[in-house]
């Protein structure tokens, strides 16, 4: 198990270019499984989840070519459908959340598949209900085999249909859409996913020849197709790694610049850092933090606590949630942090607590903060990373800290961002993989 030694208390300066979205790779590898024509798809992200999912598709018989560092060439003319019956396949989807978007392309385009129960972070309950609602919908038949293993199938094809999903997953719905977008007739979604990532999913469908309306819309509206051809898709700039660096600059002090934001794709997160008193400067698709040495939480116009709360987009993502928790420690002012989509990822407070930060737990869903305000600093501690969103929030707060930290358990870190000791590093940060 890998750890970070972390000597805290130095500002850092210069400038970061974000790496591609994870959670859009995610999406976008697993549809090159609906057709047998290459596709070139640029800025993946070299993290340990993405690369996981890339080694499974060249496992199940999916061509694979690195072009460039960033870039690869998929062809998926001759997937193996026996491998979905080997121990590996087993292995390899257990412990991988991402492997349950294979399910539409494979269900669309062969007419099976299965799949253990996947893993990924313990941050909650992460049911799989929307996923094969949808599916049975458009005529597959599932089976569930214990508690953990689900077949399903669809031998006479899938067929349009009307549905309103239950909850607005994200992974559910672009299951569902790469399903639909080979069904015959048409498919209606109401309540979709509608965040970025989404968006670009169906972008690059129908640049393969899909024909979905309500594109950015919670309405999506799918003609299916007979086949999909080819393309090319280059993915957005990952925007919890931008929150994440936006933080990182204001509680270290730091003047950091960060590249190639994709700014009108980042919704409400530059203003929701702004109400914490962080400066941001749009500076074209830029966007730099200046040095502060303090920044003040906003309240509402009544003069009450302000709270930040996690909702589907365009609402704030729940993925930055540790981020703002973290970074409003040493802030003047109070802020209550309302986690509602998952209930065990305020779990990492007890560290911030025990570096001295003022944190309330008042149930698994929220936290008060009562910011330090730059009079006290933190001070380093052992700890060890939860989860991958918690672990760069115990990063950040190691590195404003003083004195040494040590973060256990790092390679949950590695499976979200990308050699981030050595781009820090590069900033003046002093982390040392151990």
């Amino acid at each position: 198990m890998a750890s970070f030694e972390v000597l805290g208390g130095h500002p850092l300066k210069g400038e970061i270019v974000p790496q591609g979205a994870k959670n859009e790779a995610l999406q976008i590898l697993c549809a090159v499984l609906l057709t047998a024509e290459p596709v070139t798809i640029s800025n993946i992200p070299d993290i340990r989840d993405v690369n996981k999912l890339i080694e499974l598709l060249r496992d199940m018989g999916v061509k694979v070519g690195k072009l460039a560092s960033d870039t690869y060439r998929f062809q998926a003319d001759a997937v193996n459908l026996d491998y979905l019956d080997t121990p590996e396949f087993v292995e390899q989807g257990r412990a991988l959340r991402g492997s349950v978007m294979i399910l539409g392309p494979m269900l669309a385009r062969f007419g099976r598949c299965q799949l253990p129960k996947p893993g990924g972070d313990k941050i909650g309950r992460r049911p799989m209900d929307t996923h094969f609602l949808g599916l049975e919908k458009l005529g597959g038949k599932l089976t569930l085999e214990g508690l953990d293993f689900y077949r399903i199938k669809a031998e006479n094809g899938l067929t349009g249909a009307y549905m309103m999903l239950d909850e607005a997953s994200v992974t559910g719905t672009a299951n569902i859409v790469m399903a639909a977008v080979l069904a015959k007739g048409t498919t209606t979604i109401y309540n979709a996913a509608c965040e970025p990532y989404l968006q670009q999913l169906c972008k690059m469908l129908v640049r393969m020849g899909a024909k979905i309306n309500g594109i950015g819309s919670n309405l999506l509206t799918i003609e299916g197709v007979e086949s999909l051809g080819g393309t090319e898709h280059r993915m957005l700039p990952d925007m919890i790694e931008i929150g994440s660096f936006i933080g990182l600059a204001a509680m270290t002090g730091s003047e950091i610049t960060i590249k190639d934001c994709q700014i009108p794709e980042l919704g409400i997160i530059p203003d929701t850092f702004r109400k914490l008193g962080i400066q941001l400067e749009f500076r074209g698709d830029d966007i730099h933090i200046p040095a502060q040495p303090h920044y003040e939480i906003a309240t509402y116009l009544d003069g009450s606590i302000l709270t930040v709360s996690d909702h589907t987009w365009p609402g704030f993502t729940p993925d930055l949630l540790s981020i703002v928790l973290v970074v409003a420690t040493q802030a003047k002012g109070t802020v209550l942090i309302h986690q509602k989509m998952f209930e065990s990822r305020l779990f990492f407070v007890d560290k911030l607590i025990d570096m001295g930060a003022q944190v309330i737990l008042c149930d698994p869903h929220r936290a008060t903060v009562i910011g330090l305000d730059q009079q006290k600093q933190l001070h380093g501690i052992t700890m060890t990373s939860p989860d991958i969103r918690a672990g760069v929030a115990l990063l950040i707060a190691a590195l404003s800290a003083e004195g040494r930290s040590v973060i256990e358990n790092v390679e949950q870190i590695d499976r979200g961002y990308q050699y981030i000791d050595k781009r820090l590093n590069a900033l003046g940060a002093q982390i040392r993989r151990l």
